[in-house]
C-alpha cells in the first residue's frame, strides 16, 4: 500500500514522502497512530497543496523575523547597576532582564526563553547577546553594562562578546 508520511518515521522516510509499505503495517500502525495517510490521487493533491501553503506561511514568518532582526541588531540596551571596585556586578543581568529591557527600550516583546544566555552577565562592559527568533534567524543585541554613576572602574576589563 502507498502512504503519505505525515511525520518522520525511522527507517521509512521523512514527512511528506510517499512510501510503499505492507498493508497491515499501514492499516494497523501508521494510519491509526496518525503517522501516515493512504496515498490516493486526491490525498496527494491535497497534501501537496497544504505543504505549499505551509511553505508560504514559513517564508512570510521568516521575512518578518529578518525585519525584526535588523531592528534588534540596531538596538543598544544599557543597564546601570551597582558594582564592586573591579567591575564585578552585585547580582547579575539575566535573560528575563534583557527581555524586559527590550520591551521598555525597543518596544519589542521577546520571551525570555528565546534569549539563550549560557550564564547571566556579571561583568561591566559591552556584551553581545543572541536572540532566537526562528531556527535560521538569530540576531545579536548589544548590551552595555555600566556601573551606577556611569564611569567604568580603571581595573575593569570589558568582556568582548557574550554568546549563549
Amino acid at each position: 500500500m502507498k502512504v503519505i508520511l505525515k511525520e518522520d518515521v525511522p527507517n521509512l522516510g521523512e514527512r511528506g514522502d510517499v512510501a510503499e509499505v505492507a498493508d497491515g503495517y499501514a492499516r494497523n500502525y501508521l494510519i491509526p497512530q496518525g503517522m501516515a495517510m493512504r496515498a490516493t490521487a486526491g490525498s496527494l493533491r491535497d497534501f501537496q497543496h497544504r505543504q505549499e501553503i505551509q511553505a508560504r506561511k514559513h517564508e512570510r514568518m521568516k521575512r518578518r523575523a529578518e525585519t525584526l532582526a535588523r531592528h534588534l541588531t540596531a538596538q543598544t540596551l544599557t543597564f546601570e547597576v551597582k558594582t564592586g571596585e573591579t567591575g564585578q556586578l552585585y547580582g547579575s543581568i539575566t535573560n528575563a532582564d534583557i527581555a524586559e529591557a527590550l520591551e521598555e527600550q525597543a518596544g519589542v516583546e521577546i520571551d525570555r526563553r528565546d534569549i539563550p544566555l549560557s550564564e547571566p552577565i556579571r561583568q561591566v562592559g559591552e556584551h553581545f547577546v543572541p536572540i532566537r527568533l526562528m531556527e535560521e534567524v538569530e540576531p545579536q543585541v548589544r548590551v552595555v553594562v555600566k556601573p551606577e554613576g556611569g564611569e567604568l572602574p580603571v581595573s575593569a576589563e570589558p568582556e568582548e562578546e557574550h554568546t549563549g
